[in-house]
């Protein structure tokens, strides 16, 4: 057992944080209270604060691997543009270093899929950070199906001479899918007759997983809602670069935004509107709204820095604060292992030196499954 003692804990299920202890039994948050009296390895917080593991909602993490050579970078497979059979768990290294990055920033969970060069994309994960072997790190597989919306694919196939080169053609390869899938789960299918290029769309038209639209323009978020809603299917919008500018409309919509990577560079035209303004924008709107880096395009461990980036931006720091805890994990449906810190969820807690959003702050300790992985023991 472990018991943090003395630690002001922002547990995200409340606005105000409370002085109090924190147990933790078997990898679970077993006790929150006042003076908890345990037979525990004890960690003194006097003076800290403790927060739930911070979550990033999309990235790249061991798929575009650090310090290696072109060989590292597997994000996209771009021979073919629809490609929902690939895994992310087949392609993730938990060697790659931005995994260390991740934990000593007190980033214990990830969302982890193929990049945005095919309309489909493939399947992601949401995986936790600590690790060596893909398997023991999952917390929900599949946890989404990409799908890509804009200049990624047709600049892909297009400039290529190949479909898609237009935003039409993308709407029309990613609707001729769905309709071949929906069609196909008409029907129960004998395992002699199941196909494996469409079994891999069970746990979305079942309604487990959503779509995860890599969408910056408006008119590819409007696409992506009218396609989503055309089909009955859950809806994440990611990037949702353009947000600020039809917040009612995405609010309407009822679909969660994944904002980011604003401390990128504008090196496109549909991100020429990228500011850290968008996610207040949308969440005073009433959109719920977590951060992204899209690591690398930002690096990992720039997470909280971006949240801190759009409190700056008129964003109360709670709100921007639940972005990358309780509202990530809500967003990426695991809300009921992450997010918060609440007796029974997975024990996967920073504790901090300074507000985690701001510049100055220090980790002091990351626990992931009660096990503290930074600094490492031993």
């Amino acid at each position: 057992m472990q018991l943090i003692k003395n630690g002001l804990l922002f547990t995200m299920e409340s606005n105000r944080p409370i002085q109090a202890d924190l147990l933790i039994r078997e990898g679970k948050i077993a006790k929150i209270a006042e003076n908890i009296q345990a037979d525990a390895e004890v960690f003194d917080a006097e003076g800290l604060g403790v927060y739930p593991g911070l979550i990033d909602a999309h990235s790249h993490i061991g798929i575009a691997q650090e310090k290696t050579t072109v060989q590292g970078d597997i994000t996209n497979e771009g021979t073919n543009p629809i490609t929902p059979c690939m895994r992310a768990i087949d392609a993730i290294n938990p060697m790659d270093s931005a995994f260390h990055n991740a934990i000593a920033t007190g980033i214990t969970g990830v969302m982890v899929g193929p990049g945005s060069a095919n309309p489909i994309g493939g399947q992601f994960a949401f995986i936790k950070t600590d690790g060596r072997r893909i398997d023991d790190m999952v917390v929900l597989a599949p946890a989404a199906i990409k799908i890509a919306f804009g200049e990624n694919p047709m600049t892909n196939y297009g400039t290529n001479g190949n479909m898609p080169s237009t935003r039409m053609a993308i709407a029309s390869l990613i609707r001729e899918e769905l309709f071949r899938a929906r069609q196909y789960f008409a029907e129960e299918k004998p395992d002699s007759q199941k196909d494996f290029t469409l079994e891999c769309y069970r746990d979305l038209f079942e309604g487990k997983i959503p779509l995860k639209a890599h969408v910056h323009r408006a008119d590819d978020i409007f696409t992506a809602i009218r396609i989503a809603e055309e089909f009955g299917l859950g809806l994440t919008l990611d990037h949702c670069t353009e947000g600020h500018l039809i917040a009612q409309e995405i609010a309407e919509s009822g679909y969660p935004a994944i904002v980011g990577p604003s401390l990128a560079s504008r090196s496109k035209d549909e991100v020429s509107l990228s500011d850290f303004k968008t996610p207040g924008i949308l969440h005073r709107a009433g959109v719920r709204v977590a951060i992204t880096t899209d690591h690398p395009v930002s690096r990992i461990q720039q997470l909280p820095l971006c949240a801190g980036l759009a409190a700056a931006e008129g964003w109360d720091e709670l709100s921007a604060l639940r972005a990358i805890t309780i509202d990530a994990a809500r967003i990426c449906r695991v809300d009921h292992r992450l997010g918060s810190l609440t007796v029974g969820k997975d024990a996967d807690l920073v504790i901090s030196r300074g507000n985690p959003l701001a510049i100055g702050s220090k980790v002091q300790a990351t626990f992931i499954n009660g096990r503290r992985v930074w600094p490492r023991e031993g």
